[in-house]
């Protein structure tokens, strides 16, 4: 089995060498290829993954190229992961929304939208190439904002695409970390969208453990759920995405974003900065090993955005002596890819949070609406579990924000600036024509370089 990773300079990529390293031998991987068009970024972060690759003694061969022909020809998974305009692609993103009195963050809203204007174009690129060299592999997008880009992808008709988050599974394994089980012991019910979603069960043996849990303080402690306030909590009866804080508090973020120093963006550049630098400036592989966990931590810390306080280490709930193999938790996006690959490959079924067509899984969305939903997994691809019909509250909010993933998505495709103005003044964190005008000009304007000419 050939593996190729598309922005494979990533600085998350590392991880998945480690992951590959324990599924290797599952899946009968030979050949994993890391492509990226940042030749210098590529021999670092690569060099790092060939040190682990013979730490870990793994049984296939990894190739750096910067050639995507080579890279994908024969392919039987691809992960996308890349981020055209790089970091300060982003910076801009943020701070154009901030000053136009937007939430400034990368993957919801404003930011998120501009992402996806660079970021689709090039995805698609690589799947036309795809279809002509590897006409059977499947595309696992790790690319921001997920959800988005594969709808766009769907649209024009690539079907072998799964938007990859590992937001979409993280209740499962704080769930299964707490109670002291493996994660694949718990059944979460997850729907909704990519960093719009909601978990309803979590069913241990049969029984779902979640209402308890979230009435328990301890618990509560041990995730991003302590930042919704317990009436919140008690009003939805749900594990909530951490993202939905951009929604249900947007007032008092948007002026957290406004009032710091320096947006996620800046602060990501410069920690990649900073990781490249004392990376290349390294010779003893566990000097670097060392220093890209600490820096990469360092990055985890502040993942939301808007925690102000280190969420607790997560215990088992009772004395049980279960030591649960947690590694797919442990590598996030890494994990969550690897298991579908598993399944795929081998046949054997595996239960996880994807964004895929909905498939009649959520009442009330279109079959082809892409929808952050729970799935099984086998040789055929993923499977969505039938959720029914979902609160009116989750329903509305679903409906509008893929109302205007819809519009975005087309937008982007044609190059339509009047399609992309109805897109963001559609979007509940936006909501104003003049200002989704405004929004949109400036994205065209900052980004031009990537754009290409817009209608």
């Amino acid at each position: 089995m050939k593996l190729t990773i598309i922005g494979g300079a990533g600085v998350r990529t590392p991880f998945m060498i480690a992951g590959l390293a324990h599924y290797a031998p599952r899946i009968d991987l030979q050949e994993v290829w890391l492509m990226d068009i940042d030749a210098e970024k590529l021999d670092i972060i690569g060099g790092l993954c060939q040190s682990l690759a013979t730490q870990h003694d793994v049984p296939f061969t990894l190739h750096l190229t910067t050639d995507p022909r080579e890279a994908l020809r024969d392919a039987d998974h691809v992960i996308t992961t890349i981020r055209v305009g790089g970091e300060m692609g982003r910076v801009q993103d943020e701070r154009i929304a901030l000053r136009r009195g937007a939430i400034g963050q990368e993957t919801t809203g404003p930011g998120g939208f501009a992402m996806a204007m660079r970021s689709i174009p090039a995805i698609l690129d690589y799947c036309e190439l795809i279809d002509q060299i590897a006409p059977r592999a499947w595309v696992h997008n790790f690319t921001n904002p997920a959800g988005l880009v594969t709808q766009a992808l769907r649209d024009v008709g690539f079907a072998r695409i799964i938007g990859i988050c590992d937001s979409a599974n993280i209740a499962q394994h704080h769930v299964a970390s707490y109670l002291g089980v493996a994660a694949d012991a718990v059944e979460t019910e997850v729907f909704g969208l990519n960093h719009l979603s909601w978990t309803r069960a979590a069913r241990v043996n049969g029984q779902d453990r979640l209402p308890e849990l979230l009435k328990d303080p301890t618990f509560i402690d041990t995730c991003h759920m302590y930042l919704f306030d317990a009436a919140l909590r008690e009003y939805f009866g749900m594990f909530l995405n951490e993202y939905l804080y951009y929604y249900y508090y947007r007032d008092e973020m948007l002026a957290k974003l406004q009032g710091g120093e320096e947006t996620r963006g800046e602060e990501v550049a410069r920690l990649t900065k900073d990781l490249l630098r004392q990376l290349r400036a390294l010779d003893n592989v566990e000097d670097r090993l060392r220093v890209h966990g600490d820096i990469m931590a360092a990055r985890s810390a502040t993942y939301i955005g808007h925690a102000e306080k280190p969420v607790a280490q997560a215990a088992p709930h009772d004395n049980q002596a279960s030591q649960p193999d947690q590694a797919a938790h442990a590598l996030g996006y890494a994990g969550v890819t690897l298991e579908c690959i598993e399944a795929i490959q081998t046949g054997t079924a595996h239960r996880t949070g994807l964004n895929v067509p909905n498939a009649g899984a959520i009442a009330g969305m279109c079959d082809d609406d892409v929808v952050e939903v729970t799935c099984l997994v086998d040789a055929n691809g993923p499977h969505p579990v039938p959720i029914g019909e979902i609160p009116e509250s989750q329903y509305l909010l679903t409906r509008t924000v893929k109302r205007y993933e819809r519009l975005a998505a087309q937008a982007i495709l044609k190059r339509d600036r009047t399609l992309a103005v109805e897109a963001l003044f559609e979007h509940p964190l936006v909501g104003s024509f003049s200002l989704a005008k405004a929004l949109v000009d400036d994205y065209i304007t900052a980004h031009r370089e990537y754009l290409g000419k817009w209608e």
